[in-house]
């Protein structure tokens, strides 16, 4: 109990393999400690002291920094990018087929090859004019 008479929670004591676990997702890049915090229920600070501890890549003198908002807004700026692009991609592809139609189209209808070999003689069109 502390001062003020507010209960505290109990204590939470976790393995040494869970922590290092809790590193080892952190470094792989597959959670940021937010969502680490959120998923297992720990506190950031909690994790930032096993990062600091455990963590092969961050020395004791390197403060890790992580923006919650940003990682998060960075995820779904990437989302609207990759839908923005598919959404593109699902354009050129029917304006792709449209014209091979029309290709199509315009073979049985008025005998004329657009796709033209390379042995394909060249059409008779105008004249030549001749250079001054």
């Amino acid at each position: 109990m502390i001062k003020s008479g507010k209960r505290l929670g109990p204590r939470k004591i976790y393995s040494e393999d869970f922590k290092l676990k809790i590193v080892k997702f952190y470094e792989s890049g597959k959670h940021s400690v937010y969502e680490l915090e959120k998923i297992y229920d720990i506190t950031n600070q909690t994790i930032y002291n096993w990062i600091y501890k455990y963590s092969k890549y961050n020395k004791k003198s390197v403060k890790v920094v992580e923006f919650k908002d940003s990682h998060m807004n960075k995820v779904k700026e990437m989302q609207s990018r990759i839908a923005d692009l598919e959404r593109a991609l699902g354009q050129k592809q029917m304006n792709i087929d449209y014209l091979e139609k029309m290709i199509e189209l315009a073979k049985q209808d008025y005998d004329i090859d657009i796709k033209k070999n390379s042995n394909t003689p060249q059409s008779g069109g105008s004249k030549t004019t001749k250079k001054n």
